[in-house]
C-alpha cells in the first residue's frame, strides 16, 4: 500500500480502544488519525487524558502520545480527518446504535467492537476466516443508510471465539448440539486485578447477557444471506454457561459436541490443522499462518504457554477425546482482547481494504 490509511479509535481511552492503539503502532496499511472519546477526556493529549489508566503490558506509543484527544459525539469533526473507524465506545445500545449509523453517513466506514448492530438484519457480524461472505450484505446496507462508502461491520462476542473456528472446521460432518462451558478473563470486562481486587483467587458463575450471546451468534455466523439481510442458522442446538475467572487475558472454553456422522479423531485433527480462510489466502497482515493449533499434551492449551499463539490471533485447542454422552469433547483457548476483540476487528479492517470496501477519502 503506497499511503497509510488514516484510522480514528472511537472510545480510545477504554481497555479495548488501548489495545487498538497498542496494535496498529507499527500497522502497514492503517495510521492512527484521530482519537475520540467522552467529554470529560476531550481537550487533553491522549498521554493526559489516560494519565495513569494505561492497560497494557507494552509501552503507550510515542506517535499517539500527544494526539489531542476529540469529542466523540462531534461526529462531522472527528470523520473529516480520518478514512474509517474502530469503534469501542462505552454507550448504552441505543446511544452506539446511533452513533455508529451518524459516523457511518459522513461517508465513514465503522468496523464496531460493540455488541450494539449485532442483530442488525443489514449489518454483517464477522469472523473473517469463518464468515466473509456476509459483507456482500453491505450493498443492501448502504441502501438503508442512503451511502456511498459509509457502513457498519461488526464483530462477534469474545467468548464464541474460543471454541466457534475449532466447530467451523468440522461442519461438513453436520453439527447436532455443543455444551460450551467458557471461563473469560477479567480483561473482557475492561478490568485489571488492579480495578477489580475482589477477583483474586476469586470465581464468579455469572456475566451479564453472555450465555445468550454464546449460544445465539454462532447461529447468526453460520447463517445465510437472503434478500438483503442475514438470516441466522437454525442449528445446531448450543447451550452454555459462562464464568468469569482470575485470568488477566485469555477465554478457555470446555466443549462437548454431538455430529450427524461422527468423525474420527483422525479427521478431526485433520480438518483443524488443513483449515484456512479468505485471510490466509490474503495474507493480510494481522492474519495468523496457522489459525487452529491442536497441543497434545494432557495439561494444554494453558494460558499462560499459549495464549499469545500467532501474536494472540490464533485459537488453541487439546484434551480431544471420546465421551460417554456426546462424540467428542476438547478444550479451546483464544486471546479475548486481541483474536476476541480489536485484533479480531483490525483482521476486518484488513479484509474489507483488500476487497476494496474501504478506500482513502
Amino acid at each position: 500500500m503506497d499511503k497509510k490509511l488514516k484510522v480514528g479509535i472511537l472510545g480510545g481511552t477504554g481497555m479495548v480502544g488501548q489495545r487498538f492503539i497498542s496494535l496498529l503502532e507499527n500497522h502497514p496499511w492503517f495510521e492512527v488519525a484521530a482519537i475520540a472519546a467522552s467529554p470529560r477526556s476531550a481537550g487533553k493529549t491522549y498521554e493526559e487524558a489516560i494519565g495513569g489508566r494505561w492497560k497494557m503490558q507494552t509501552p503507550m506509543p510515542e506517535t499517539v502520545k500527544k494526539i489531542v484527544v476529540e469529542d466523540v459525539s462531534n461526529v462531522r469533526e472527528v470523520a473529516s480527518g480520518v478514512d474509517f473507524v474502530f469503534s469501542a465506545v462505552d454507550m448504552t445500545k441505543d446511544e452506539i446504535k446511533r452513533i455508529e449509523e451518524e459516523y457511518a453517513k459522513t461517508e465513514t466506514p465503522v468496523v464496531s467492537n460493540n455488541s450494539a448492530h449485532r442483530w442488525t438484519p443489514d449489518v454483517p457480524m464477522v469472523v473473517p476466516e469463518l464468515n466473509p461472505e456476509h459483507l456482500e450484505v453491505i450493498a443492501s446496507q448502504k441502501k438503508r443508510l442512503g451511502t456511498t462508502k459509509g457502513f457498519i461491520v461488526v464483530k462477534p462476542n469474545c467468548s464464541i471465539q474460543s471454541y466457534t473456528p475449532a466447530l467451523h472446521a468440522l461442519r461438513e460432518f453436520g453439527i447436532k448440539e455443543v455444551v460450551a462451558t467458557t471461563y473469560q478473563a477479567i480483561s473482557g470486562a475492561g478490568k485489571t486485578f488492579k480495578d477489580w481486587p475482589e477477583m483474586e483467587h476469586n470465581i464468579i458463575p455469572f456475566i451479564g447477557g453472555e450465555e445468550e450471546k454464546s449460544e445465539q451468534e454462532p447461529l447468526r455466523i453460520w447463517g445465510k444471506v437472503a434478500d438483503g439481510a442475514i438470516v441466522k442458522a437454525d442449528g445446531p442446538v448450543i447451550t452454555t454457561q459462562c464464568i468469569r475467572v482470575p485470568v488477566l487475558d485469555g477465554h478457555t472454553a470446555a466443549v462437548f459436541v454431538n455430529f450427524e456422522k461422527k468423525p474420527s479423531k483422525e479427521q478431526i485433527l485433520n480438518a483443524w490443522k488443513s483449515f484456512r480462510g479468505l485471510p490466509q489466502e490474503l495474507e493480510l497482515p494481522s492474519a495468523p499462518k496457522q489459525f487452529i493449533q491442536y497441543l497434545n499434551e494432557d495439561d494444554r492449551p494453558q494460558v499462560a504457554l499459549d495464549v499469545q499463539y500467532e501474536n494472540g490471533m490464533g485459537v488453541s485447542m487439546g484434551r480431544l477425546r471420546e465421551d460417554i454422552l456426546y462424540d467428542w469433547k476438547f478444550i479451546g483457548l483464544s486471546h479475548n482482547t486481541v483474536r476476541g476483540a480489536a485484533g479480531g476487528a483490525v483482521l476486518i479492517a484488513e479484509l474489507l481494504t483488500a476487497q476494496k470496501y474501504i478506500t482513502a477519502k
